[in-house]
């Protein structure tokens, strides 16, 4: 009895064990938008009675848990469609541009930006409260900032080198 068959049919289905994954991160953000709300809802209230570097810390907050809640949109729908299924979005006029380029190299370069986005953020919150916060976590975070840059320079040449490969291999004959 041959039992390839059924072995690549269960391996290749068990990709839909992600798919509660990506559900989770859809309660994460949901989790975000309520923090982003609530962190709303204090700048209203307060306002006119914050300072201006206060008003900034908590705008920048908002920023902050923005660029989040889109890098998890981004794992989400492209995580899904590229390692699940694809998405039937053909004629919906509002697909994400990026989707219709999605893989995983592209996936990692996006993430990767989003993640020096985000840190960019963390960093200069870090730099207005620079008097209250103690020397050791600033060049930690800057450290921190530099590694998420290296690695996504890092990340996108590897890409750009596979891609590069992928080209010369199909122009190649066989």
């Amino acid at each position: 009895m041959n039992f390839t068959k059924p072995m690549e049919t269960f391996i290749f289905w068990s990709r839909w064990l992600q798919a509660p994954l990506y559900l989770g991160l859809i309660v994460a953000q949901a989790v975000y938008v309520y923090q982003f709300m609530h962190e709303l809802g204090i700048l209203v209230t307060k306002a006119g009675t914050l300072s201006e570097t206060e008003v900034m810390l908590i705008v920048l907050g908002l920023i902050d848990v923005v660029m989040i809640a889109n890098l998890l949109i981004m794992v989400i729908i492209g995580g899904y469609e590229t390692f699940v299924s694809k998405l039937d979005l053909d004629g919906n006029p509002d697909q994400p541009e990026w989707l219709s380029h999605v893989n995983a190299g592209v996936l990692k370069v996006k993430l990767a930006v989003a993640l020096i986005s985000i840190s960019s953020i963390h960093l200069l919150r870090t730099f207005i409260n620079a008097p209250q916060t103690e020397d050791r976590i600033v060049i930690i975070q800057v450290a921190i900032h530099i590694s998420f840059l290296i690695s996504a320079i890092a990340i996108a040449w590897a890409d750009k080198i596979m891609m590069q490969t992928l080209a010369i291999s199909h122009r190649t004959p066989h």
